[in-house]
């Protein structure tokens, strides 16, 4: 998952699920205290989140040190969500936002830096498992209910689960579809078929996988994997208002424009160890962008002294006015993030790999690093996993980090060899004053280097939609991605696996190489840690050897915040403000 795209966390093999803890990256200035210099991407060490225990399972979530309960937190968003149906969630942003509403079987407990513990969300614990990984039973909380006020029931589990196979969820994660036996004949519950693979007794349900998934319980602590519940159902029409079992309810939706969160006054506190709920509120306004939205925050009047960011980050013209001013700065939320942004190129478009090569000698990575605010706000990427990765291979095959202004004339000399001067190609960015600036960038560097560019803007609210269809006519978009969950397997597989390719899926550069198929499966069967570690930054190296797509940089986040919001600390599971930590300040 990417912060443009599909962000979660960092992880080393498979195997290290069973010893119950998996690695993440850490982030630094986790307090938002702004004092310390920004961290490096490189520098970052990486952390443990282990498998909390069944008390760590049990509400209510700890008080957060001098939160009062009251008042109203607001944000201010480019974007609206593009989906809210938790199976069509696979964007960090949609994820981030919905944390307030949704409720999965697991998910993650922070502590009050943001250290994250993997626990028992709507059930009672973390999951038990058997056959080394192929069966998961986990048992629901007692006291669970929707917003209406009725039960969450043992039927709305299965039906969470089943409806992930409906036609008409098209986005989303789809490793439990994948993994579920049967699953790949199953066409969803609403003919009256249940999946036998999913079983119901009293209140556990049962999970048999057709492989070993020692970190499925980790997967399932994806927003995609949220309960929905059966009789609120509405199908294709869900995706603009869910149904809530969460602290908070969709109380407004203007689409496009805003989103309010009102409580929902049927949670239980002591049903929920993750979740606070301090404010009475929160309203996300939509249609700002990063200078506009950033200027508000220094401004700090009225409501915007109780707004915090979810995507805006400070705008790169004004990073360096931020962060040179202590009165500023101690506002500012700084974190090494887990995410990678690439530009994947579409390889049954762009066939030749000396083309592909190309496109990476050419790109101009200081001036798009400039672009976006310089290094306190990314470091250049040589590599799709980042640096803070166990298991990140650090190579440079297309000298990056030695000449990070591109290199025209070898890349000229590589269109030249494969007698495509003049190559076409066409690139989609977002509707964003930063992307566009970048893509006049990228324009003007692919050009120097022989080849004719032609950018077309795309909408950001569909922007992941639209480059996810099969017959989409872009050659190049970017794009983002860090780990799902705690496994190196959460990148390579969505990303680069052939089996991964359709409408809706990530493989984005539509990758389907025999080898690198066939390595991504060995990897995710290797048991030592090490060894699989090995293994997955051998596959990146393989996939940027057939240059499918150009590694752009790992990103620094660094959120500009209101004087009266409280508590604003990093979610280092699910790598965003941790909007169920904020409290209003009086």
């Amino acid at each position: 998952m990417s912060f443009s795209r599909r962000n979660f966390l960092i992880a080393t093999g498979v195997a290290a699920a069973t010893t119950s803890v998996l690695s993440a990256c850490s982030s630094g200035n986790e307090g938002g205290s702004g004092q310390n210099d920004a961290p490096k991407v490189s520098g970052s060490k990486t952390t443990s989140i282990p498998v909390g225990s069944k008390a760590d399972s049990t509400g209510p979530a700890p008080e957060v040190k001098g939160a009062v309960k009251g008042g109203t937190i607001y944000s201010l968003q480019q974007f609206d969500m593009d989906h809210m149906d938790p199976a069509q969630i696979y964007n960090s942003t949609e994820a981030a936002i919905t944390v307030p509403i949704m409720r999965a079987l697991t998910g993650y407990k922070l502590d009050d830096k943001g250290g994250a513990v993997l626990v028992g969300d709507a059930a009672t614990d973390a999951g038990t498992m058997k056959d080394g990984g192929k069966t998961w039973s986990f048992t629901l909380k007692d006291g669970l209910k929707w917003e209406d006020g009725s039960d969450v029931t043992m039927e709305d589990v299965r039906h969470t689960f089943e409806r992930l196979f409906a036609p008409f969820i098209t986005e989303g994660p789809r490793y439990v579809q994948t993994w579920l036996e049967g699953g790949d004949k199953y066409k969803g519950p609403y003919e009256g078929k249940s999946l036998s693979s999913i079983e119901v007794d009293g209140k556990t349900i049962t999970f048999r996988l057709s492989e070993a998934r020692a970190d499925f319980n980790y997967t399932l602590a994806m927003r995609g994997y949220s309960l929905v519940p059966k009789k609120h159902d509405t199908k294709e029409k869900y995706d603009k208002h869910p149904f809530s079992c969460g602290p908070y309810k969709i109380g407004d939706r203007k689409i496009g424009k805003s989103i309010t969160y009102v409580r929902n006054e049927h949670w239980d506190p002591k049903t929920d160890s993750i979740r606070n709920a301090y404010p009475d509120q929160y309203i996300f306004q939509m249609g700002y962008e990063l200078v506009a939205s950033t200027d508000r925050w220094i401004a700090d009047q009225g409501n915007d002294q109780y707004a915090v960011p979810i995507f805006n980050e400070i705008a790169p013209e004004r990073i360096a006015q931020v962060l040179t001013k202590p009165e500023l700065k101690q506002r500012v939320l700084t974190a090494v993030d887990t995410v990678t942004y690439y530009w994947p190129i579409n390889t049954t478009r762009i066939k030749d790999v000396k083309v592909r090569q190309a496109i990476n000698w050419a790109w101009p990575h200081q001036q798009i690093q400039t672009i976006n605010g310089g290094k306190a706000t990314t470091e250049v990427a040589s590599t799709i996993l980042a640096p803070v990765t166990p298991g990140y291979n650090k190579f440079d095959l297309y000298d990056a980090q030695k000449t990070p202004g591109g290199n025209p004339e070898k890349a000229k000399a590589l269109l030249k060899e494969a007698g495509k001067l003049g190559q076409k190609l066409v690139i989609a960015y977002q509707q964003s004053d930063t992307q566009v600036k970048v893509a006049v960038a990228v324009k003007n560097a692919l050009e120097a280097a022989g080849f004719k560019v032609v950018n077309k803007q795309v909408d950001k609210s569909t922007f992941y939609t639209q480059i996810g269809k099969i017959d989409n006519d872009f050659d190049l978009f970017g794009a983002g991605w860090s780990p799902d969950w705690p496994n190196g397997y959460s990148v390579f597989y969505p990303c680069w696996s052939g089996k991964n390719i359709g409408d809706g899926r990530n493989n984005y550069a539509q990758l389907n190489d025999p080898t690198v198929n066939k390595a991504i499966e060995a990897a995710s069967k290797i048991p030592d840690v090490e060894e699989a570690n090995k293994a997955w930054g051998n596959i990146d190296k393989m996939i940027m050897e057939l240059a499918a797509a150009v590694p752009d940089y790992h990103k620094i986040r660094n959120y500009l915040y209101g004087s009266k919001v409280g508590n604003v600390i990093w979610d280092g599971a699910n790598t965003c403000v941790a909007l169920c930590k904020l409290y209003a300040k009086k």
